[in-house]
């Protein structure tokens, strides 16, 4: 007999987390199996069986009747099978109960262990499955644990690991404090569910202004190309074809509210924000905001632009160590090379006519 609890305890599980009973007397029946013969050390074909509405439990061990006995555990002979049933012929499968006083010991060894691992297995399933259909979204988590520089976030009552190439650089965090992060990837792992987040790809800070800025989640306001280098700098490229909506005014926000509620969250990170353009010529003008550029001279063929800028432009196109000039050939997909106009002779007829003071901004924004 079994305590009537245990059956009770099943009853409110399957109650509590809306999983059938019968998933964990299965489970258990074949676990208990393997630990009596892992116990005992027999080679029979044991089975172990249930019985909720008599609070009791049956091990039950299958013989195969044959002519001469060559193992005892798993073979009856002929002559004694006839004893029990004379029906009994070589090749039938005799089933007998097993009494054994160590069956209890075996029984409170390993339920409880099979129970609990069966329910982290089932839970980590369900996880899996919600959790499969948010890669590529945004979502808050709350920090578990810190180890070093790993940072151990649960999601959906999954733990991911956020390393330290997936965290800003100004990024401090506390046990129980809640972040936002971005699901990457879910993968299901020899131990479960494998979640992988971050805080340092692209992805984060589109998802931040979907949150953020209703038109782009309405589909009103479309990202066309996003490119960061994590904690410094992102430019983003928004186009709307609603001549009604500034794609980039509704990315900035009524002074600024919306994208520095990004950037607060960013740690400070500097966002720029231009409007997309087809012309692959404009398009890099505009990708090197905020510098303004005289003019731009592409070659199809090799994808790549010679760009010519004012001289007290020059810093302010290339940026600190290159991350301006090298942001907007990300974002366009061009190789950029900046040119001072003061070093460019005879590139154009038209260059050579034109003046220091008759330079105008061309390609460049207002």
């Amino acid at each position: 007999m079994i305590n009537k609890d245990f059956f009770t305890a099943l009853d409110l599980l399957e109650s509590e987390k809306k999983i059938p009973k019968e998933v964990f007397i299965e489970t258990l029946e074949n676990a208990l199996a393997l630990a009596y013969k892992k116990q005992f050390g027999m080679a029979k074909e044991v089975q172990v069986l249930l019985v909720p509405e008599r609070n009791a439990i049956r091990c039950l061990a299958t013989l195969t009747v044959v002519e001469e006995v060559e193992d005892k555990d798993t073979q009856i002979s002929l002559e004694d099978a006839k004893i029990i049933d004379k029906k009994y012929k070589v090749g039938d499968k005799i089933t007998e109960e097993i009494n054994s006083k160590d069956f209890g010991r075996i029984i409170a060894q390993n339920a409880k262990q099979v129970i609990l691992q069966k329910l982290r297995e089932i839970e980590n399933s369900v996880a899996y499955e919600e959790l499969s259909e948010k890669e590529d979204e945004l979502l808050t988590s709350v920090v578990r644990r810190i180890e070093g520089k790993y940072v151990y976030v649960e999601v959906k009552k999954l733990e991911a690991v956020l390393s330290p190439t997936d965290q800003l650089p100004g990024d401090k965090f506390s046990v129980g404090e809640r972040i936002k992060i971005y699901v990457k990837k879910i993968k299901q792992g020899t131990k479960g569910p494998q979640v992988q987040v971050s805080r340092t790809v692209p992805g984060f800070v589109r998802k931040l202004f979907e949150a953020e800025v209703p038109e782009i989640k309405a589909g009103q306001v479309l990202i066309k190309g996003l490119v960061r280098e994590p904690g410094f700098r992102t430019k983003m490229a928004v186009y709307s074809d609603d001549p009604n909506i500034d794609a980039v005014g509704a990315c900035v926000g009524n002074r600024g509210l919306r994208v520095n509620a990004i950037v607060s969250e960013l740690g400070g990170e500097k966002i720029e924000i231009i409007p997309w353009c087809e012309d692959p010529l404009e398009y890099i003008a505009r990708a090197l905001s905020p510098a303004k550029v005289i003019m731009v001279e592409a070659n199809e063929t090799e994808k790549s632009a010679k760009v010519i800028v004012k001289d007290d432009m020059l810093s302010l196109a290339i940026g600190r160590d290159g991350q301006n000039a090298r942001l907007a050939a990300r974002l366009t997909g061009w190789k950029i090379d900046v040119k001072p106009y003061s070093t460019i002779k005879n590139i154009d007829e038209d260059i050579d006519e034109v003046s220091d003071d008759e330079i105008s901004d061309v390609g460049g924004l207002e």
